[in-house]
């Protein structure tokens, strides 16, 4: 699992904030995903939560070259593949199954596995992730919990999102067990429905710098 881990090191870069959007047009997603990448935010993550969200994958990999699409929301197996084909560089799963690990260990593609419990952690640890998804964040302890772990679980690092905003981000970026954080306040949907692109790209830029100094990955 090493070399899935290096390859989602490599998909991410040293970007510190993940935009996680939803695509309700699909005419928007490329001209959101050049935004936030011109913005600083190359990496995103385009939840599978509407219906065109694989179409939306496809078009924003077409046409926002400079952008690395991920896929978000992934349940099972049958979207992860689906994702997968539809272009994805790395997928991101707000919890886990041993099918969904059992696809991803076949797959070129890495995986973001999401974990809460210590237990969850303890058995993606021993499947060879280091770098987890905490989800929903401020739901499930926030900020406290994750430093909690960081003495017992030292090796593992994670992607807080839900509840993580332009308020808390910095806050989360200081603990030493997170690499990254996600979160919707880059592209709002407001801002996307009235094909505020420069709005974007303007959040984008101010949210790339918030974690250029601190922790880097585990």
């Amino acid at each position: 699992m090493t070399q899935k881990t290096e390859r989602l090191k490599a998909a991410l870069g040293d970007q510190r904030v993940i935009p996680v959007i939803r695509i309700e047009r699909l005419t928007d997603a490329g001209p959101l995903a050049r935004a936030l990448a011109a913005g600083g935010l190359r990496a995103i993550e385009i939840t599978l939560r509407t219906p065109d969200a694989l179409d939306a994958i496809r078009v924003a990999a077409a046409e926002a070259p400079d952008a690395v699409v991920g896929a978000g929301t992934i349940l099972g197996a049958r979207q992860f593949e689906q994702a997968a084909r539809a272009g994805a560089r790395f997928i991101v799963s707000p919890g886990t199954t041993t099918e969904l690990i059992d696809t991803a260990r076949s797959s070129d593609v890495p995986l973001l596995p999401g974990a809460i419990t210590p237990s969850e952690i303890m058995a993606l640890r021993e499947e060879g992730y280091s770098m987890l998804k905490f989800f929903p964040a401020e739901q499930a302890g926030g900020m406290s919990f994750l430093k909690a772990l960081s003495s017992p679980i030292a090796d593992v690092s994670f992607c807080p999102t839900g509840g993580v905003s332009a308020a808390n981000a910095r806050a989360y970026l200081d603990l030493p067990n997170v690499f990254c954080v996600g979160g919707s306040w880059v592209a709002p949907d407001a801002m996307i429905a009235a094909g505020d692109w420069t709005g974007i790209e303007d959040l984008a830029r101010k949210a790339a710098t918030i974690g250029q100094v601190g922790p880097t990955f585990a």
